[in-house]
């Protein structure tokens, strides 16, 4: 039988049970629907994870850290780079760094705790120097006011959970000044009347030991952000005011490992409690991971916690397509129903057809097509619904994130893989449900068929 036969005749037989049939590939097309919308679910919080990580401009960045700062913080490397000698985060350190392939910009992380002046209140918090290459940072795409004017600036941003501390009207921060009080270093001269060379970016006191005097400093507040993208890792805490970095360099504020570094014998040159390396691109970062390890010091990246994140999305994305393909193993059943149905129906016509010379093949085949175009059609309408309730959904998540005060967010995606693999999936299914029937139906017998009422 030839192949615009075979689909004539079953698009005929299709139509002269409409109902039934309509009725059959919407189940189909629930059961798509359904599938569609679980897995765009899993792929929308995903694509959403990574969108908010990439944004942060942390997924190019390595944290640097003295090997003993790195000890029961993380866990064993699964290909262990061989240890060696212990070495100081130093500006020779720093200078390796930089030097590396690939590498953008080695900076150091200054934060410390401060208490800020403001109408009169003192508040506690912690501050935290930002470069000025954060300018570009998908984190402060939606700020309210402005960046830093320029990298020396006496300008200082606020997180907003800390802005709504200072003031319930948060947008009418801005432009205003507060004061920041802090704990200055400063050298001592060791006996023999030598200088330390005291250095803005010192983070040790050098072989005299260090001061400690109260400082002030009068900022003027340009912005306010709903992240915290100054956050710390390994336990350096969190920034809510933000000052550029060139100035709390300046400051030489205490920091909170001034206390351990007191105590251990130091060469007098500086010392950071952690830097922190740009790679070009996110794709270089293991690359630079591994050259810093392999110079003694420990590191960080967004890369090694992002492994675990997407093993739990492979889980969950596993997890929805189980559940999502339920109704579609519910819509298999009534395709099989259906086509069973047309069997005792249609049982003098599959007579006539063999009597007439059609092959048993050809029987089979007038079945899977029209078990196909079922799927077809039911897979193609079940993406249409799918979309549809994703949209719907984000529709209502926005409105209530809205209601928040929290950003929107697109929770829903539906790639074109997505698409094409729910249609193939649905035929695949649909073909699958039609074996049983086709197969029943090419093995009537002629002479009975002919003579069933």
């Amino acid at each position: 039988m030839k192949a615009g036969d075979l689909g004539e005749l079953a698009l005929r037989n299709l139509r002269e049970a409409v109902l039934r049939n309509s009725l059959t590939t919407l189940g189909v097309a629930v059961g798509v629907a359904s599938l569609v919308a679980m897995l765009s679910l899993g792929v929308g919080l995903q694509e959403l994870a990574t969108r908010r990580l990439s944004n942060s401009g942390l997924f190019d960045t390595v944290i640097v850290t003295a090997r003993r700062n790195m000890q029961g913080m993380r866990r064993p490397a699964a290909n262990p780079v061989p240890a060696k000698p212990e070495r100081a985060l130093d500006d020779d350190a720093r200078s390796e760094f930089a030097g590396l392939p690939n590498v953008l910009e080695v900076y150091p992380q200054i934060r410390f705790p401060t208490e800020v002046r403001y109408n009169g209140n003192p508040y506690s918090t912690i501050v935290a120097g930002v470069p000025d290459s954060a300018r570009g940072n998908g984190s402060y795409d939606g700020i309210q006011g402005s960046f830093f004017s320029g990298p020396h600036a006496d300008e200082a941003i606020l997180q907003i959970e800390f802005a709504k501390d200072l003031s319930e009207q948060t947008a009418a921060l801005i432009g205003k000044d507060l004061v920041v009080r802090y704990a200055e270093r400063q050298a001592l001269v060791p006996q023999d009347g030598e200088g330390n060379g005291g250095s803005a970016n010192q983070m040790d006191g050098g072989a005299g030991g260090f001061s400690i005097v109260p400082r002030e400093k009068k900022l003027r507040i340009v912005g306010i952000v709903e992240t915290e993208p100054a956050a710390g890792f390994g336990g350096f805490g969190s920034g809510r005011l933000l000052i550029p970095l060139e100035v709390a360099s300046a400051l030489r504020a205490a920091q909170v490992n001034d206390l351990r570094d007191a105590v251990r014998a130091t060469t007098g040159k500086p010392v950071y409690a952690s830097l922190t390396v740009r790679a070009k691109s996110p794709s270089q970062v293991e690359a630079i991971e591994t050259a810093i390890k392999s110079m003694g010091f420990g590191t960080f990246s967004l890369l090694d916690a992002t492994r675990n994140l997407r093993l739990f999305f492979t889980i969950f994305d596993l997890l929805l397509a189980i559940f999502g393909s339920l109704a579609l193993a519910v819509a298999t059943l009534g395709i099989i129903n259906t086509l069973v149905m047309a069997i005792l129906e249609r049982r003098r016509e599959i007579g006539i057809l063999k009597a007439l010379g059609a092959a048993d093949r050809d029987v089979m085949q007038l079945f899977f097509v029209e078990a196909g175009v079922m799927g077809l059609f039911g897979g193609v309408l079940g993406v249409g619904f799918g979309w549809f309730i994703g949209r719907a959904l984000t529709w209502g998540t926005n409105i209530y994130l809205h209601r928040q005060n929290l950003p929107s967010a697109h929770v829903f995606s539906v790639p074109w893989w997505l698409v094409l693999g729910a249609i193939v999936f649905a035929v695949g299914v649909s073909l699958a449900a039609g074996l049983y029937p086709a197969t029943r139906a090419a093995r009537l017998n002629p002479v009975e068929a002919l003579r069933y009422e």
